[in-house]
This record gives C-alpha cells, structure tokens and sequence, in this order.
C-alpha cells in the first residue's frame, strides 16, 4: 500500500486534471477513472446543473463510467464534458457500441458567471485540456473548476469570501482507501465543524474582513428571492478501493452528503445545486455504514482544504486574508 497523501489520487487509479483561465475567472477539472469505475450520485441542491448523470442510477443500463467532469460556466460549462469524452474516445475508452466506444462522463457545473468574464465559460477545449493535465498531483485552491467559486453570496458576490478545491483521503482497515474532492462555490458560509466559527463567508461590507454569518441574518428576518448572481453549488466526489454496487455507491454518496451539512451554513439552499458523486474503482471488501462515515470524513476535510487554500486573485479576500485564517 503506497504512503497516502491526503488526496483522492489516493484511490489507486484515480487521477485528476485542471484547465484554469485565470483572466475570465473560470475553469474545470476532471477526475479520470480506472477500467470498471463504478458511479453514484446524491443530489441535494434545488440549482443543480448536470449532464449525463443517468448512467449512474442503479436501474440505468451502462454498468461503469470512464471519467467525472466539474466546470465552471453554468450551463455554459456543461459543454467540457465533450471535452473529456473526445479525450477518452481516442483513447479507446468508452462503452462499447460496436461501432465505436462511447465515453460515459457525468458533467456537474458551478455558476461562476458573476466572479469573472460571464463570457468566457470552458468548453470542449479546456475540458480536454483538463484531461491531458490529469496526474496523481492535485493543485488545490482557486484552480480548476475551482477558480471562480466564491463563499457567501447573501449580499451578492460583492461581499463574498473566495471558494476553490480541496482534497483529502483516508485509510478503513485492512486496505480500504477513501477520497475526496471538492469544489466549494456555496450561497452559505463555511464554518469549522469542530469550532463552529465561520472560515468564508458574507461579509458586512465589500471593504470588510468581518463575516456577516449568514445563519443569523436569516433567523433575524434577512431574505433572498433574486436568482440572479445568487446560482451556487458545491460539487464533492467521493471515492474507494472498495467494490460497490450503483445502489451501494449511491448510499456512499448520500452519507458523504452530511459532509455539506456538517461544513456549510445554510446547506443545500433553493440557491444552491449541491452534488454529491461517487466512484467505486477496486475490489476491496468493506462495510458500507463505514464507508459512509470515511466519506462524510473526508468530503468534509476536503471541503476545509478548498476553503484554506483559496486566493482571492486580487479581487475578494480569501481565508488567508483573514487576521486569524484557520480560525481554530
């Protein structure tokens, strides 16, 4: 067993790749799986903007998927899924239809349209590119599908705190490897589960680095009704050594999803399009509730890892802003 490094490449076999354009503000990465990667998915977010995920539903036809894609770009961004799959169909991969082999690549999107150039969004090209970068290595902190999230957004972006990517990884006994990845573009704050204290979040003013603690200016009456610029999401993967079914990977994601709920607040708003994948890529034997806890663990952790390794780009203040920025 290799020395894990508290990333999701931890799972053998999984590797992970980054496209950022750090002057539009936006990016995407993907997460290329080994032959026989079985998917799950749990969606909690009222915002969710996806494509392709059928083929993770356990009644869906197509046994395995080949490759994840996060983006940034709403909508816009769904288009670098092609990306990977023109990277993986020449490359032989893919589900086999005689004909040729389609690559199966669920596609999940951020909304980060208000951050940067709402004009340049990823595409084919920087879904491919993303694909040719993919290695054991994974950058985190505003890169990637990370590099325009932005963290509490009740007063609109102005007053936000920077997002990014994060990543993390565990071991169950004897073998059993399990990941995380995250990209973390929250409409809520995002507070250290041990501490309660907020990390990023609203802010009180555009020129402040005190948070406004989006929790309690809702209890106290504050409210949000607009859409626009107020699309979120985080997006987390989780993923094993272990074997799982799709209806077992399903209730892997769904566990994991406590991550969001331990780490945001609020979670899972109208506002937000909250996505939970996961991947089972091994043959390793473990119990599922264990699984669901490593993974709520460590989508958690990785979660805390985008959030202390963001950069603000000059433009929003990041956690490393902060007077005290681990705030522990």
């Amino acid at each position: 067993m290799k020395t894990l490094t508290d990333s999701i490449t931890d799972v053998p076999g999984i590797l992970v790749g980054h496209s950022s354009d750090f002057e539009a503000m936006t990016g995407c990465t993907a997460i290329l799986c080994p032959p026989e990667t079985v998917g799950g998915i749990d969606i909690r977010g009222s915002a969710t903007g996806t494509r392709q995920i059928d083929a993770l539903f356990p009644h869906h036809a197509v046994p395995f998927i080949n490759a994840l894609m996060i983006a940034g770009g709403s909508a816009f961004g769904l288009d670098s899924g092609g990306g990977a799959m023109k990277y993986l169909e020449e490359r032989g991969v893919g589900f086999d239809v005689k004909v040729t082999r389609v690559p199966i690549v669920p596609t999940a999107i951020i909304f980060d349209l208000a951050f940067g150039r709402h004009d340049v969004r990823p595409g084919a090209e920087m879904g491919y590119r993303a694909c040719l970068n993919a290695s054991e290595d994974v950058p985190q902190g505003s890169v990637g599908a990370g590099t325009g999230a932005t963290i509490g957004k009740l007063f609109t972006v102005a007053q936000a705190t920077k997002g990014g990517l994060g990543t993390s990884s565990m071991i169950l006994p004897p073998n059993v490897v399990v990941g995380a990845l995250a990209v973390v573009n929250a409409f809520g704050d995002v507070r250290d589960p041990d501490t309660g204290k907020i990390l990023a979040g609203a802010r009180t003013a555009p020129d402040a680095l005190e948070f406004a603690d989006t929790r309690k200016c809702f209890l106290a009456g504050a409210t949000r009704s607009a859409f626009a610029e107020m699309s979120n999401t985080t997006i987390g993967v989780v993923a094993t050594n272990a074997r799982l079914t799709k209806d077992a990977a399903e209730k892997m994601a769904r566990g994991a999803q406590n991550a969001l709920a331990k780490t945001l607040s609020p979670a899972h708003t109208v506002f937000d399009g909250d996505v939970v994948f996961a991947l089972s890529a091994g043959d390793r034997e473990a119990d599922l509730i264990a699984l669901g806890i490593a993974a709520k663990t460590v989508l958690a952790r990785a979660i805390l890892h985008a959030v202390r390794s963001a950069h603000g780009m000059g433009l929003l203040p990041a956690n490393r802003d902060f007077q005290d920025p681990y705030r522990s």
